[in-house]
């Protein structure tokens, strides 16, 4: 797959809300995710740590209202996303996320990705 269609099958699993199938088909094993700082996991890295992140994020959701999801942005190995969610998490007043995501692709594969937002303050 080329960048581009890995890029573009991404965002059409993220519109869908299909976040862990966009995991099984299109990260590699040794796939690194950085987050902000002051987000729950800063940095994790390979497959099952990712799928790990993913499922604690989710335990942490209580509703999800909406979501957005932009189309991607490609130039060479790297591709980038916009997401907008509204949503509520446990204990916490409903929000809207608003992040930034960029990837990197190599052999039909994301490799890279780290997320560009304001984490929220857990006081509310």
């Amino acid at each position: 797959m080329t960048t581009q269609e890995v890029a573009d099958k991404l965002a059409n699993y993220c519109k869908q809300g299909q976040f862990n199938e966009a995991i099984n088909e299109l990260y590699g094993a040794d796939i690194v995710s950085i987050e902000p700082d002051g987000a729950p996991q800063k940095e994790v890295r390979g497959l099952e740590a990712v799928k790990e992140k993913t499922k604690n994020f989710n335990e942490m959701v209580e509703e999800v209202h909406g979501m957005e999801v932009s189309d991607p942005v490609v130039g060479d190995k790297f591709f980038a996303i916009s997401m907008k969610m509204d949503v509520t998490f446990k204990g916490a007043p409903r929000n809207t996320m608003e992040e930034v995501c960029l990837y990197k692709a190599e052999n039909g594969k994301i490799v890279w990705e780290q997320f560009f937002f304001t984490p929220m303050n857990p006081a509310g």
